[in-house]
């Protein structure tokens, strides 16, 4: 399957303007014969969290959603976006949806690591672990941002048979061994393929970082941005993640009841 990932520089609060670059990718990347666009975290408002939590309206998220979905649809397309969604409390969790080509939601996931004072003051973390569908026959799910730094929840989508790993984020400046070193030790670990999506230039007070990165189930770099806006392309396979977990079973040989042991009995403090 051939995957598609958008890096380019949003509008705070310009959804006209954002949602504009994220249909231009997606006619690109459809005539290029791709059969998903995955964009980066929180794209279709800019990247703000105080800004969003005060200013952006959550009766104007429906419709963002539909015009999201007309996008999917008109280029058939699949497509992967990041929103604030209402939690049950009455506050807000940073989402993100992975729709067909048809605009029908097949998965969503709500991020459970929040990165910093602003994000925790704005946003609620969810609790809910990492769903998995089929997309065009890949085994597919979600994480965000700062979840991926994890390797507990890289780990909990592999166990539940993912082979796809579609990662919106927003990464500053300053951290580039996450795109560089980190992304593609996540996908050897678990073996599986992981596509990294990342604002690049300035928004509202954050310069951002680029680097966005496709990494394959053995660790190889499929694609690379650099810090400008690009529209990366990268061919994955489900037959890519099978050998890498048939030579080594890092998955199948795992001694969780140890591990939970060893964690138990661990010096607290």
């Amino acid at each position: 399957m051939l995957l598609s990932v958008l890096q380019a520089n949003a509008v705070v609060l310009d959804i006209d303007a954002n949602l504009k670059t994220v249909d231009a990718a997606a006619q690109r990347a459809a005539t290029a014969g791709a059969a998903l666009l995955l964009t980066p975290e929180l794209f279709p408002v800019g990247y703000a969290p105080l800004r969003l939590h005060s200013e952006l309206d959550a009766a104007a998220l429906p419709g963002i959603r539909e015009r999201l979905a007309d996008i999917a649809r008109t280029h058939g397309i699949g497509l992967v976006y990041s929103l604030p969604a209402p939690a049950a409390d009455g506050s807000w969790h940073i989402s993100a949806t992975l729709l067909d080509a048809h605009g029908t939601v097949l998965l969503d996931y709500d991020k459970v690591h929040l990165f910093g004072g602003e994000e925790r003051k704005a946003f609620s973390a969810a609790q809910a672990a990492p769903g998995v569908v089929d997309f065009n026959g890949v085994k597919t799910s979600l994480l965000i941002c700062y979840d991926v730094e994890f390797p507990e929840t890289v780990r909990a989508a592999a166990m539940r048979g993912a082979e796809l790993l579609l990662v919106p984020t927003a990464l500053s400046a300053g951290f580039d061994a996450v795109p560089q070193v980190l992304i593609r030790a996540r996908a050897l670990e678990s073996q599986l393929s992981v596509a990294y999506a990342n604002h690049s230039g300035h928004e509202d007070g954050c310069d951002f970082l680029g680097g966005s990165v496709v990494a394959g189930p053995d660790g190889s770099l499929l694609a690379a941005a650099g810090d400008g806006a690009a529209l990366l392309f990268a061919e994955i396979s489900t037959e890519g993640v099978r050998a890498a977990r048939e030579q080594v079973p890092y998955l199948r040989e795992r001694r969780p009841e140890l591990y939970r042991e060893w964690e138990e009995s661990a010096p607290k403090g």
